[in-house]
């Protein structure tokens, strides 16, 4: 314990090379879509609130990218801009698909960003939004080019409108949420909305990166950490684990034993989760004889 706690005391990670490592253990490789979305957690009084960049692969996002923001609520607009800079540094504008994001991830300046990069992107925007059409100037709610909608149907408009002071294209589909509930799925792209909402599917992902951090997973929020650059430290780590694991979760479910399908279809337990728990299992018991070297599959760094 006290050798964990001098590392994350004393330890200086370069997160930069954290995303290259990660990038390099990639089971696949790109263009990639990116899902950007926030999570937080609370312990005592303090909140830790971060903005996370995920790679979206087979029904979860590897974290590539995060900036911890030293206030509660939503990301602003240089916060969004850092984060993607860094990611195009890193690893080049080429290997950007498509950005997806959620409501809350709006804006003018934002949009005219991505529109300026030439960045595909598919982001949700509010129903009561008002829209623009260029070549009339005729001004509605946005909510009322799709209400006419019925349960799963989708819509996709060819004609470039101007949402927020920006030109984009519009789709959108009506379909259930989290609660079964029926609702209108919005959205704005730069290009190619005929793609918008099959990308934009893959924006929860990152949802089950989050699930993998805390409870279902690493328990992230359990940490006694406040001070941002030692929770920095912790995330970098826990990064390169996340990673590590879900390749191990690979490995042992092809070559050892598979994961248990369950009547819905869904696995029985995530291959990150799976992948974790033989992790742990090796660390505890050194001597046991193992199906494969868990540390070979991180040699490729």
């Amino acid at each position: 314990m006290r050798r964990i706690q001098r590392f994350m005391a004393q330890t200086v990670l370069n997160l930069d090379i954290v995303a290259k490592v990660v990038m390099k253990l990639l089971p696949e490789k790109g263009p990639y879509v990116l899902s950007m979305d926030r999570t937080n957690w609370k312990f005592g009084e303090e909140n830790i609130n971060a903005l996370v960049i995920g790679i979206t692969y087979k029904k979860v996002a590897f974290p590539i990218l995060f900036k911890l923001l030293d206030k509660r609520g939503n990301s602003n607009c240089e916060e969004r801009i850092e984060i993607m800079q860094r990611f195009i540094r890193l690893f080049g504008r080429e290997s950007i698909a498509c950005l997806v994001a959620d409501r809350e991830f709006i804006g003018e300046e934002w949009v005219k960003w991505l529109n300026d990069w030439g960045i595909e992107y598919h982001l949700r925007v509010k129903e009561n939004f008002w829209v623009e059409d260029p070549r009339t100037r005729e001004e509605k709610r946005v909510k009322s080019m799709f209400i006419h909608l019925k349960d799963k149907q989708e819509l996709v408009l060819h004609r470039i409108y101007r949402i927020k002071g920006q030109l984009c294209y519009l789709s959108g589909a009506r379909l259930k949420n989290s609660d079964g509930v029926p609702e209108l799925q919005i959205l704005i792209s730069f290009s190619r909305p005929d793609l918008a909402l099959s990308r934009y599917k893959e924006r929860w992902q990152i949802e089950s990166c989050f699930r993998g951090m805390k409870s279902s997973g690493f328990n992230i929020e359990d940490t006694h950490l406040v001070h941002l650059e030692r929770v920095e430290q912790l995330f970098g780590v826990m990064i390169i684990s996340f990673t590590w694991a879900y390749l191990v979760g690979i490995k042992k479910d092809i070559e050892v034993k598979a994961i248990r399908i369950l009547k819905t279809g869904n696995r029985a337990i995530s291959v990150m989760k799976y992948g974790l728990e033989h992790i742990a299992s090796v660390l505890l018991n050194p001597l046991r004889p193992q199906p494969f070297d868990i540390f070979k599959i991180l040699s490729c760094a």
